[in-house]
């Protein structure tokens, strides 16, 4: 990588690093039932195309520590701390990262259908790794938290349902300003 090409990715990432962290203090302000909505995963895919995946990782770990510290964790941390720990960074990290490297895999084959996968993949990841967390660090609170109802669907409805899908609908609808703005930082 050249020293411009290697500069350009740095101070990229270093605007969508303040992007995500904007995005996700006034994100933590809407809410769909207990959990905000992650407004940060647009910026998220765009630095993951832009700048690849590891700069895709690093913005996912950057989401991941601000929902830590913003306090938006709180009603698991209260029920197991290095379970939600390794959640929370875990889904951000990798959802940034998947992102990446699929766009980097499908970029040479349509642009457009990169950002569209990368877009529906980010939030899938970040949502599924949630779920398996959940399952493997909570699941006698989040047996308590159903209330003798289906675990499955408590978890599926009450804990990630409206979220995931705002976040998908989200990411799709946005896909094509995504491309616009990968277009135009290519040109210049």
């Amino acid at each position: 990588m050249s020293k411009t090409n290697s500069s350009r990715t740095l101070a990229l990432g270093a605007m969508f690093t303040a992007i995500v962290v904007v995005l996700q203090l006034l994100g933590s302000f809407i809410h769909f039932g207990p959990f905000s909505i992650s407004l940060v995963l647009v910026p998220i895919v765009i630095g993951a195309a832009l700048c690849g995946p590891v700069i895709g990782a690093w913005l996912g770990f950057v989401f991941g520590l601000t929902v830590l510290l913003s306090g938006d964790a709180g009603a698991f941390l209260a029920v197991n701390v290095p379970g939600t720990i390794i959640t929370v960074l875990l889904k951000g990290t990798l959802c940034g990262l998947v992102a990446g490297v699929v766009y980097s895999a499908l970029k040479k084959v349509n642009e457009y259908l990169a950002v569209l996968i990368s877009a529906i993949v980010c939030p899938v990841v970040n949502t599924g790794v949630f779920l398996i967390c959940c399952a493997l660090f909570f699941m006698p609170t989040i047996r308590e938290w159903a209330g003798g109802t289906s675990v499955l669907r408590f978890m599926i409805l009450g804990l990630v349902g409206g979220n995931f899908l705002f976040e998908l609908i989200f990411n799709i609808i946005l896909s094509s300003a995504i491309i616009r703005i990968i277009n135009a930082v290519k040109r210049n």
